[in-house]
């Protein structure tokens, strides 16, 4: 079996006198979406934080192609191709489109063909590449903050629910952007709480609970298992549909 693109193991993060994530085991393997769900203040975010070196974490490892990313600071784990978008989005609402996604690049201006890649998943983007990034709908922001992470190659992509307050449609164009993106050679681990958006892209899923890892296997799985949705999340995905 393939080394995973990154591994989590026994992983302690404490902000302050919290201790939120306890012993975090998971493994995500390379190529595909992995779906990090779980309740509210399950420890989701916190995970996706302490992968990026925003919190420290107090015990364990965490590596990313045999590199223990748990004493990096953020900068040095963003060089080696990883990229991170949080659920408040992260872009300069003052800025234009264009130049929130110069910002994310190493050059003056983003290569040609991966800005057109780039529009073709996110056609509003070319629309409104002039406009401000503040004068832009909830959905449009999300796309925006999503291509300044894809602007250039990435190895891993760390996404905090990106359909958040989205409407339907929205969501729809979300589905297909991914999609797309699983065609590529890039990694993603997802948090996400629409569970039909997990189902319709989610490879393999880990499912948290109180700071801990309580379950992983196939997305599709835990989809057709009724039982053992209810056990872990408290509903059934079938009535998220």
């Amino acid at each position: 079996m393939a080394e995973p693109l990154l591994s989590l193991s026994g992983v302690n993060t404490k902000i302050g006198r919290y201790h939120i994530l306890h012993g975090v085991d998971f493994a995500v393997p390379k190529g595909g979406i992995t779906m990090l769900l779980g309740r509210n203040g399950a420890g989701k975010t916190t995970t996706l934080r302490t992968i990026m070196g925003l919190w420290r974490a107090a015990e364990g490892s965490i590596r990313f192609e045999g590199t223990d990313l748990a004493r990096l600071s953020t900068p040095e784990i963003a060089r080696l191709g990883i990229a991170y978008v949080p659920e408040n989005m992260g872009i300069f609402a003052d800025l234009t489109v264009r130049e929130n996604l110069v910002l994310a690049t190493r050059e003056r201006a983003p290569d040609p063909r991966r800005l057109q890649w780039i529009f073709g998943l996110f056609p509003a983007l070319e629309k409104f590449y002039a406009l401000a990034a503040g004068a832009l709908s909830g959905g449009q922001k999300q796309m925006l903050s999503i291509a300044r992470a894809i602007i250039e190659p990435r190895k891993l992509m760390l996404v905090d629910e990106p359909t958040k307050g989205l409407a339907p449609s929205i969501i729809r164009n979300m589905i297909a952007a991914f999609r797309e993106l699983k065609r590529t050679e890039t990694t993603i681990l997802l948090v996400e709480q629409n569970f039909m958006f997990a189902e319709s892209l989610g490879d393999g899923v880990a499912v948290m609970d109180d700071g801990k890892i309580r379950h992983t296997g196939a997305m599709q799985a835990l989809a057709a298992d009724r039982d053992l949705q209810q056990r872990l999340l408290g509903l059934h995905l079938d009535a998220h549909q």
